[in-house]
């Protein structure tokens, strides 16, 4: 029997990314560099001969273009692209929009180290009067006040992410399609977490590259066949490497 073939991607380079902002759930878009990823990532895996047969997405911008950008290097257009909140950026709370170079004088290393990579310790809610506050994006007014986060640890995007995983990822596999899902660093964190079985102080080493796929044989069970660092499961991994370092070096 094959393995089944999951791909992740994060989105290129955004705009926010870019001007060292916390973007979270706002909405931007991607720069030329990210376009440029997002084609390089789609290319990589036409290379390989990984053409997925759906495609699963946020409800944000940066990612789904990259999805559109990937598969049309792939000449793969026409396949379902489904999306949904579950698998949006974690939610930054009130430090949405903020300068990270800023916040680190402001708060100091600890105290950011803590918001950025505590397993479950989120930043502060978001502030109704918070200019780049996202929660009032008409696209997320269908989910229940109950759900809809006003600050996330990554705790919490696992436990909102895990569901969808089970109920409409997983029968997409089962079904024998290659699944790409195109999403974001911490999205993509968590549901590494899960498949690699990191524990709750290791995650907070992982890194996930912009625009650079991560390719996951699975079997019966929708875990992986091979146990490997998450970033050996790029096509790449030595620029998979390069590239999370990059990342690691922010200051947010």
């Amino acid at each position: 029997m094959n393995p089944t073939i999951l791909i992740l991607l994060r989105h290129g380079q955004s705009q926010w990314n870019a001007s060292n902002q916390f973007t979270g759930w706002y909405d931007c878009d991607l720069t030329p560099k990210g376009e440029a990823e997002a084609r390089a990532g789609g290319g990589a895996l036409a290379e390989a001969g990984l053409l997925p047969d759906v495609v699963h997405t946020s409800l944000q911008t940066r990612a789904i273009r990259t999805a559109d950008l990937a598969l049309a290097e792939m000449d793969r257009t026409g396949v379902p692209v489904k999306q949904d909140w579950r698998l949006n950026e974690r939610h930054y709370g009130d430090l949405t929009g903020m300068d990270k170079s800023e916040t680190l004088k402001r708060y100091g290393d600890e105290q950011l180290n803590a918001w950025r990579r505590g397993y479950r310790t989120p930043p502060p809610h978001i502030a109704e009067d918070n200019p780049w506050n996202p929660n009032r994006d008409p696209r997320y007014a269908h989910i229940p006040p109950e759900l809809l986060p006003t600050s996330e640890c990554l705790a919490d995007v696992v436990e909102r992410l895990m569901p969808y995983w089970h109920d409409a990822v997983v029968p997409d596999l089962r079904a024998e399609r290659v699944v790409l899902i195109s999403a974001h660093g911490n999205s993509l964190r968590a549901l590494a977490k899960h498949l690699d079985q990191i524990d709750d102080d290791a995650i907070a080493d992982l890194n996930i590259p912009t625009g650079i796929p991560l390719v996951y044989e699975l079997g019966p069970d929708m875990m992986p066949i091979e146990a490997k660092t998450t970033l050996a499961r790029s096509l790449d991994p030595a620029a998979a490497a390069e590239a999370a370092a990059a990342v690691a070096k922010q200051a947010g």
